[in-house]
């Protein structure tokens, strides 16, 4: 079969789904991958699995209906051209304007995966309303046309469901997130010593990081010889973080490095992993410290909650709760054992449960390849 798999960011053909590429290509199909030309190395990347690349201009954020419009039409024109026999689309997006162009090019076996709600799910009502009903409409025009609607977890599955984006009868699959791959993120056990608190995130509210920050610098002020690092890059938008709250927590004691281009070595020197993310698909980054043989504090949320057996491989906190989240992160800092035990459980469990290949597998057997 010819397949074309549309994706917002290019990179993210490789990081989060070259496994998937590769396995379809290894079982003899010809795949495309279709995302903007956000990296020069992402052609030569896809090269040497054997997949095809294509650029197409679609804009990860904003809503300029003349630029959607502009992506639709040459997501259009490219699925004439190569003719696929099956679309996979990921991300807002391309599920929207993938899965609608798909069907106007004649496709008829059109596949979504639903990886994260976003900014649009994060408020319903006041300002923001308007933006959810219209994000809301959208999904649900794309996704009429879909064969089979993934996600990354149930919450989100039942979401969609409730507020009518998708029929109950429309055929859906949990993926189990996007998966980690276990060679790439092996197991590390963490140092004994002082305690590395880490939290790797884009900058945004939503990702839960300002309560990350003001637990840290309140544990730092009892714990002076605990670290706590925030590592990611500092993005632009109506949630993003300001560089003035950003010098604040520095001078409160908490570390913040930037972007890193390999986040490993930051997960090997960390000994206790923490998201408290509002809301997410499957956290990529929290699989990926779980295969590094780390504990997890997170938050008691869609996406989040799949990862953690509260007690076993971490701990769960509410949403927005600093002095939980406070209380969750100082026992690690108390009883330093749980460090080794519940890191090991972590690894037990993402083995078990979101080896990229089983999650490849999941995705092929949804789309009969």
């Amino acid at each position: 079969m010819k397949i074309a798999v549309i994706g917002g960011y290019g990179p993210s053909l490789i990081n989060f789904r070259g496994s998937m590429l590769r396995a379809m290509k290894n079982a003899g199909h010809e795949v495309y991958g279709i995302a903007p030309l956000d990296s020069p190395d992402v052609e030569a990347k896809l090269a040497e699995l054997g997949v095809n690349y294509i650029a197409a201009p679609i804009k990860r954020t904003g809503m300029n209906p003349l630029k959607d419009l502009k992506a639709l039409w040459a997501l259009l024109k490219i699925l004439r051209k190569i003719k696929p026999d099956a679309v996979l689309s990921y991300t807002i997006k391309p599920v929207i304007y993938g899965s609608i162009a798909a069907r106007l090019a004649g496709v008829k076996n059109i596949f979504s995966m639903i990886t994260g709600l976003g900014y649009a799910f994060g408020q319903t009502s006041g300002k923001r309303a308007v933006l959810f009903t219209l994000v809301k409409n959208m999904y649900r025009t794309g996704l009429a046309f879909n064969k089979v609607v993934m996600f990354q977890n149930p919450d989100d599955r039942n979401l969609f469901v409730e507020l009518g984006i998708i029929s109950k009868n429309k055929p859906t699959v949990i993926t189990n997130g996007s998966g980690v791959d276990l060679d790439h993120f092996s197991n590390s056990p963490a140092a004994k010593g002082k305690p590395v608190f880490l939290c790797i995130s884009r900058l945004l509210k939503e990702k839960g990081v300002r309560e990350f920050a003001w637990a840290s610098i309140n544990l730092k002020k009892k714990y002076p010889e605990a670290d706590f690092r925030l590592v990611g890059p500092h993005d632009h938008g109506p949630d993003s973080i300001s560089e003035n709250l950003i010098n604040q927590w520095r001078a409160g004691g908490l570390e913040y490095a930037g972007p890193v281009s390999d986040v490993r070595n930051e997960l090997k020197n960390c000994s206790v992993y923490v998201l408290p993310s509002y809301r997410e698909g499957t956290p990529r980054s929290v699989l990926e410290a779980m295969a590094t043989g780390r504990a997890v504090v997170t938050t008691d949320t869609a996406g989040c909650k799949e990862t953690v057996i509260e007690g076993w491989n971490g701990y769960m906190v509410p949403v927005k709760n600093i002095p939980a989240l406070e209380e969750a992160m100082e026992l690690f800092i108390t009883q330093p054992e749980l460090i080794q035990s519940m890191g090991a459980a972590s690894l037990e469990y993402v083995t078990e449960k979101y080896d990229v290949n089983k999650v490849s597998a999941t995705i092929m057997n949804a789309m009969e390849l």
